[in-house]
């Protein structure tokens, strides 16, 4: 999309470039509530956190062979980052580093069995942490090519993609937008091996899902069925979304990330364009109070609930793409400025709304899957959590924000806090949007 459309499309949505990052992203309650999160997991086995109670907050914990198992430790990674660098208190990073690489060792007998099919992606978040701090931790290295394996093993060349969900017919090769994600293994165990097949996996899943996924608007499917002999498309749905023509707000944020983080990877001009072309059609679709909802094409009535977890995770694309605009030759400063203010008052309005300080996640009101049997939503979530804490790195990172609001100054507490922090929480948690 041409910069003039990005202006124009700004004005249509009535889009503000006053937001400023929320104070909420370094209230000394986030690194208080990973601590307490990280230091609570049950053990023998262990079990990780998927998302919490609707009425009080209260973590449900999921056996390890779970697709979210690995992101509290890579929250807790993401905080040393934040600790070690970007806003330097060296008590508080050794702490989030061995609570990081002591959570993640309950992954490790996934390398041998899972059941997660091609999310093993999500499951090499804290091991690629790792391996970026020492490079010589060999376990986090055979876990990072161990996982990128059992990801290629899922490619049928016929079809040009990896396998997203296992069916009882072999023939109905189903990939859902969300495997976009799992892509980086791939370059990341292609920097540590060199085995370049890796990369030309994850170029043919993402022509696939671009030619197939997204719709000529810039909004996406969320399930494309091929038939695993021929290559044709079978047909095109919905999993999690309201209709199979609506738009599942998660999925179109992991096409925005996706395709940001594939065009970081590649350089290639066509991931930047889709990224950019999903990118806008999420911006025009959010509602005039800024908030969410879990499908952009979810009717009014009976109201439709929120999902705080899709805004981090197109928040953090939105950032990476501002990132993408200011590295071209010459520098798209104006595009650059239009997705990091979109992506502020994004993250903004949303954390307004999810912040709930007396609960054991970050933030509140997250759908983890609508059309379930009861319904999921109205949760914390911890890929949530993990997003929000990543939008507050990258913003630092950016020189969009600073510590002078965060937690830096003081350790990070070794024990639950014992009083609750309000601030940044003066608005209504509404439950619905």
């Amino acid at each position: 999309m041409h910069l003039v459309s990005l202006v124009c499309l700004a004005t249509l949505v009535g889009f503000s470039r006053e937001a400023s990052p929320p104070s909420q992203l370094y209230d000394p309650l986030v690194a208080q509530k990973l601590l307490t999160s990280a230091q609570s997991v049950p053990n023998n086995p262990i079990q990780y956190p998927q998302y919490t109670s609707r009425d009080n907050g209260q973590w449900q914990y999921f056996p390890a062979d779970y697709w979210t198992t690995g992101f509290l430790p890579a929250a807790c990674y993401a905080l040393y980052t934040r600790f070690n660098s970007l806003c330097p208190n060296s008590t508080a990073a050794n702490q989030f580093l061995e609570l990081g690489r002591g959570l993640s060792t309950g992954e490790v007998p996934l390398e041998a069995h899972t059941t997660v099919g091609h999310d093993v992606g999500f499951l090499s978040f804290p091991f690629v942490d790792e391996v970026a701090i020492d490079k010589s931790n060999q376990t986090a290295v055979t876990a990072v090519n161990t996982f990128a394996t059992l990801l290629a093993d899922r490619f049928n060349a016929i079809v040009g993609c990896t396998r997203s969900w296992d069916t009882s017919d072999p023939t109905d090769f189903q990939v859902i937008i969300d495997n976009m994600m799992n892509l980086q293994v791939l370059f990341d165990s292609e920097a540590l091996t060199g085995n370049t097949t890796l990369r030309d996996i994850a170029m043919s899943h993402a022509d696939k899902t671009m030619q197939n996924h997204v719709r000529p608007d810039g909004s996406s499917y969320h399930v494309v069925e091929y038939n695993s002999t021929t290559g044709d498309v079978i047909r095109r749905r919905t999993a999690q979304g309201y209709a199979d023509n609506s738009t599942w707000t998660r999925g179109q944020a992991w096409g925005v990330y996706g395709f940001a983080n594939m065009y970081r990877n590649t350089q290639q001009t066509r991931y930047l364009d889709t990224a950019r072309q999903m990118a806008s059609y999420y911006i025009s679709q959010v509602p005039s109070d800024g908030i969410v909802p879990w499908d952009f094409n979810a009717p009014l009535d009976p109201p439709r609930p929120a999902d705080s977890s899709a805004a981090m995770i197109a928040t953090v694309g939105l950032l990476m793409l501002s990132q993408q605009e200011a590295s071209l030759s010459p520098s798209n400063t104006s595009g650059a400025q239009y997705w990091s203010d979109a992506a502020i008052k994004l993250l903004s309005d949303n954390t307004a709304f999810a912040w709930k300080p007396e609960w054991q996640s970050l933030l509140s009101n997250g759908t983890v899957n609508n059309p379930a049997s009861p319904p999921n939503n109205l949760t914390g979530i911890i890929y949530g959590d993990h997003y929000f804490i990543e939008a507050g790195n990258q913003l630092i990172s950016m020189g969009l924000a600073n510590c002078s609001n965060s937690s830096s100054t003081s350790p990070a507490p070794s024990s639950p806090p014992t009083t609750q922090h309000t601030s940044g929480a003066s608005r209504t948690h509404r439950l619905w949007w």
